[in-house]
């Protein structure tokens, strides 16, 4: 569209969300465009709007960020119909963009040579996506539907009149601008160009009737040595590994990341709408998604590793070591149940959360096994030692269980800015520290008390 459609547009959206959300919406900000300096580039029909909420106290149409979205969603499609939204924080928007080059959390990136069968691909895949259970957002790459005027050099009438192609191609060229010289002001360059006048340019029959002087000095139309018509070309065209490429967008809402691609990817190869000779690449936050998952299968098993090092360092044997090895298990269970019942997905977050579970639930392996080992080494036999270590670290174990429950328990709870990261974090610590605690006080006494015939030591 041209500029003043897009500003019109733009207009139609602000006035209307300030008139439905009063109470949710302080302030409206829209940049339509690039910058001057081209470092994000954007055509003039793309348009970045800024909102500014009030305190979510102050709401009243909306209980959450999701709810307004989703209202907002629908108040903008019945009121400003043919336009595509994408909802995003405005970091969150400019890191996915740099990280990724797009703006979306999944972005489908179709490779191959021909544009319309891009496009159709494209259209393909957003059909598919759109009716995935959390897909918000999805749209396709706009490749297409943006007018040209086609010329073609008659070169036999060119040739009857004595006229040079040059000639015709150059007088085309003025319509946008045609560099004719330079002119200096002192050390300052500028290219002086020739346009015609916007009523010459206005329209096909305008342009057919610009005149063009042969070589005998008579003025020919320009219609009557070129073949004029206005068709639709590409709107843009992305080039990426050497390939030309078109891009399928969308944001996830109320489901995790990586389920949501999983499925994707089964429904659109169940499709088998990508041709042979083209194919998919996932990006996005997914991409991100999968670059710190590869990080994390390497730094648990390693932190589980150090654990069992330090813990053989400490006792100069296995069996103890093992013995209080057992809390890791424990703890697993009691975070991966404390994720299920707040309904939450395995994330990057509650992976570092079971990291810090596994040394916290070690340690009260370490404070209680440390006092049975130094009660059998004073002549107390193995149930005695057993019974006396646990009833007298009851509170050290559950202070230190308590003391870091409580202190996760506000990122557990937590509904502000980076909530989102905390929660899962906090929820694996505290649920994984209620079983860790049981298995230290309970489990661990009463395997230590059957297997202690015999000093672990030994």
């Amino acid at each position: 569209v041209s500029l003043g459609e897009s500003v019109k547009a733009t207009s139609r959206i602000e006035k209307s969300l300030l008139a439905h959300f009063p109470a949710e919406v302080r302030t409206i900000v829209s940049k339509t465009g690039r910058p001057e300096i081209a470092t994000d580039p954007m055509g003039i029909e793309l348009t970045d709007i800024a909102i500014e909420l009030h305190p979510l106290d102050q709401w009243k149409k909306a209980r959450s960020k999701g709810e307004l979205v989703e209202k907002m969603s629908k108040v903008l499609a019945a009121e400003v119909p043919g336009q595509i939204f994408s909802f995003s924080q405005p970091i969150e928007l400019r890191t996915n963009e740099l990280i990724s080059g797009v703006r979306s959390d999944v972005a489908i990136s179709i490779y191959g040579e021909n544009l319309e069968e891009l496009k159709r691909v494209g259209d393909a895949l957003v059909r598919i996506v759109s009716k995935i259970q959390g897909a918000a957002d999805v749209k396709a790459e706009q490749v297409s539907g943006l007018p040209f005027l086609r010329v073609r050099v008659d070169r036999e009438a060119i040739a009857r009149y004595g006229v040079n192609a040059t000639d015709v191609l150059d007088a085309v060229s003025a319509m946008g601008g045609h560099g004719v010289g330079e002119v200096f002001e002192g050390q300052k360059r500028f290219t002086l160009q020739v346009r015609y006048v916007a009523r010459a340019r206005r329209s096909l029959e305008a342009i057919r009737a610009i005149p063009i002087r042969a070589k005998d000095g008579a003025l020919i139309p320009l219609g009557q040595l070129a073949k004029l018509a206005i068709e639709d070309g590409p709107a843009q065209v992305s080039r990426d590994r050497i390939q030309r490429r078109l891009t399928v967008e969308a944001n996830v809402r109320k489901r995790d990341l990586a389920s949501f691609v999983t499925e994707a990817k089964v429904r659109i190869a169940a499709a088998k709408v990508v041709p042979s000779g083209y194919f998919l690449v996932w990006g996005g936050q997914f991409e991100n998604l999968e670059a710190a998952a590869k990080r994390l299968a390497l730094a648990v098993p390693l932190a589980l590793l150090l654990i069992f090092m330090l813990l053989y360092m400490t006792y100069g044997a296995v069996r103890p070591a093992l013995l209080i090895y057992m809390n890791v298990p424990f703890a697993a269970t009691g975070g991966i149940l404390a994720l299920l019942a707040r309904g939450m997905p395995f994330s990057i977050s509650a992976g570092v959360g079971f990291i810090a579970l596994f040394g916290i639930a070690v340690l009260n392996g370490v404070v209680l096994l440390s006092y049975v080992l130094k009660l059998r080494a004073e002549g107390a036999s193995a149930t005695d030692a057993a019974l006396r270590g646990a009833s007298t670290r009851l509170r050290p174990v559950l202070m230190t269980a308590l003391v870091a429950s409580l202190g996760f328990l506000p990122m557990a709870l937590a509904t502000s800015a980076g909530a989102e990261v905390q929660r899962p974090l906090a929820t694996v610590v505290i649920g994984g520290l209620i079983t860790s605690t049981l298995l230290t006080l309970l489990v661990l006494p009463s395997v230590y008390a059957w297997l202690g015939r015999r000093k672990l030591t030994d």
